[in-house]
């Protein structure tokens, strides 16, 4: 089984330094690599591979102008041409869009492929060109090490995340459930549980407010260089926003898990949410939700995953009598069927759910495990 653990970083001044170098110098080489695929297509001369463009960097490192990419692993620039022709792949699959030119303001990374080096007795680990750094006590690692990320965030946070194979086999529950995902309740299941939406946006709504306010009043048109005043303001509202996140990444790892442990058959919705947060009445409330966060916990978490098509009428069909209510709308949380069933929307939802992910013969079903 592969499982990863994430330790954050405490770094030295230089170590800062020669990390930053390190992430421009892989950020530079995908940059790169991508505008000469591009500009390979648009001129029409032969395809560009991985390895061709590997080829390449090795003669422009030896240039005078570009010396400084040496400051940085062979191996973690290469990993960033690897990358680009790993994004390349998910956009001929349709899995993502077209590759996009990387920015210095967002999460910067780079991958260590091999050779990962771990000191847990004096709890060190080693990145090449930059040594041995520390970092906060965690869980130990128990397993072969297969590769380690480097990461830094916008609030100019430092993580290595180690991906390992371990023999340990994860716990799962048994039997079955089905999860209607909503608004004001984050999952409500068949079983009848009922998981609260804390809307962490919401709540930080106003103070998000004033302190983009206060970025928008600090940034000067025209120029290329904005004061610090700009840049201390900038890093406030990154911080606030990953507070907000990991509050919502932190419920929604408890309430998957709990899923995870609890039953072995998970059944939910394939929801349009690209296509939902575009009403903008319902967009804000939809977001801070963290559905498709909420999905993909579930993907590598629950045993067996079963993913129903979006358009099945989960909500109109009794699931006592199969009688179907067509005029049903998102006012109506509570309804009766024409046979004099009395349901709850979100229950009689969940419940249909389970039974349309249990069918071996469910039109458009997805089944993960």
């Amino acid at each position: 089984m592969i499982r990863s653990i994430k330790y954050e970083l405490k770094l030295t001044k230089g170590q800062t330094k020669k990390l930053n170098q390190s992430f421009g110098n892989c950020r530079f080489v995908y940059n790169w690599a991508l505008d000469r695929k591009i500009k390979a297509y648009q001129e029409e001369e032969k395809k560009l591979s991985c390895f061709d463009l590997m080829k390449e960097l090795t003669q422009v490192k030896k240039k005078e102008e570009f010396e400084w990419l040496n400051l940085s692993g062979s191996q973690q620039l290469q990993q960033s041409i690897s990358n680009l022709d790993n994004a390349f792949t998910n956009f001929f699959k349709a899995k993502k869009g077209f590759p996009k030119f990387k920015k210095k303001q967002n999460r910067q990374s780079f991958r260590i492929p091999q050779n990962v080096k771990v000191d847990y007795e004096n709890f060190k680990f080693f990145i090449p060109k930059v040594g041995w750094v520390k970092f906060y006590k965690d869980k130990e690692i128990k397993g072969a090490i297969k590769f380690a990320t480097v990461s830094k965030t916008p609030t100019n946070r430092y993580f290595v995340s180690i991906t390992f194979e371990t023999q340990e086999q994860k716990k799962f529950g048994k039997g079955s459930v089905g999860i209607d995902l909503g608004i004001k309740y984050l999952a409500i299941t068949s079983d009848g549980e009922v998981f609260e939406n804390q809307k962490y946006l919401k709540s930080n709504l106003k103070k998000l407010r004033v302190e983009q306010r206060s970025l928008q009043r600090k940034f000067k048109k025209g120029l290329k260089e904005q004061s610090n005043n700009y840049y201390k303001q900038g890093l406030r509202v990154a911080k606030l926003h990953e507070k907000i996140t990991n509050q919502r990444k932190d419920l929604l790892h408890k309430v998957t898990t709990y899923l995870a442990t609890t039953y072995e058959t998970v059944c939910i919705e394939d929801l349009n949410v690209s296509g939902m947060v575009k009403n903008h009445n319902l967009a804000l409330a939809i977001s801070d939700c963290g559905w498709g966060v909420f999905r993909q916990f579930l993907e590598y978490k629950v045993k067996d995953l079963r993913v129903i098509g979006r358009f099945e009428p989960s909500s109109q069909i009794c699931n006592i009598c199969g009688d179907r209510n067509r005029n049903l709308t998102l006012k109506d949380r509570e309804w009766v069927c024409s046979n004099g069933h009395k349901l709850d929307r979100d229950i009689n939802a969940a419940l249909n759910i389970k039974d349309f992910g249990l069918r071996a013969s469910t039109l458009n079903a997805n089944v993960s495990h």
